[in-house]
């Protein structure tokens, strides 16, 4: 793999690197909204919302385009949910090897004491 593949990838990665655009990317799942509606949707506050869909523009990760006022935003490849998706099963899968060791420990009977 070319080391210009590997940086485009981690620059994908640091976009997604924060929990609100992680948010507004799955905000946008089923489709475009604008931007008020995902600020609101997310308890957002605007400046900060706003820098965060600059992230995701300068990353072509969101589409955008204004009518009147409104800035409506959409994914530019849906495929970034399927990422997503498979971040989440992985979370899901070693939170369970987690809890399978705590119920472990859990289970084991502390030595007496004297």
């Amino acid at each position: 793999m070319s080391q210009e593949l590997r940086r485009f990838k981690a620059e994908i990665l640091q976009a997604l690197a924060h929990p609100s655009r992680i948010a507004i990317v799955e905000a946008l799942r089923d489709g475009e909204k604008s931007a008020g509606r995902i600020t609101e949707e997310l308890g957002l506050e605007q400046a900060n919302a706003s820098q965060h869909f600059a992230v995701l523009r300068s990353r072509q990760i969101v589409a955008s385009r204004k009518e009147g006022n409104q800035v409506f935003y959409s994914l530019r490849d849906r495929v970034l949910i399927e990422v997503l998706d498979i971040l989440k099963r992985y979370c899901e899968a070693h939170l369970s090897q987690t809890m399978s060791m705590l119920e472990e420990i859990r289970g084991e009977k502390a030595p007496p004491t004297k």
